[in-house]
């Protein structure tokens, strides 16, 4: 999984980096085929905000979430994520039985 983090107004630090890192690492624990990610940080005044794209099997899921701190907004984001991918996958499998 390629990973693009993007930083307005806020400068991305190897912290901030390492914890979206294990955040994202349970949405690929969820689809296998998830080939890159862009994530958008902003800060707007005291919105926090962090956006993201997930490249899956050709298709793009977006995703965006704001809170008063970061790491609350990327722990929304993630889990926006990760209903989302769920129910992506739940898509692409066939729930039929012949």
């Amino acid at each position: 999984m390629q990973l693009n983090i993007t930083g307005n107004h806020i400068e991305v630090n190897p912290q901030l980096r390492s914890f979206l890192k294990r955040k994202l690492g349970k949405i690929e624990r969820h689809h296998d085929r998830i080939t890159s990610v862009h994530v958008v940080l902003s800060i707007d005044k005291i919105t926090h905000r962090a956006e993201a794209t997930v490249h899956a099997l050709g298709n793009e899921i977006y995703a965006d979430a704001s809170a008063t701190d970061m790491q609350t907004a990327i722990d929304s984001l993630v889990a926006k994520l990760d209903r989302q991918i769920i129910k992506h996958k739940e898509k692409l499998t066939s729930h039929r039985s012949t």
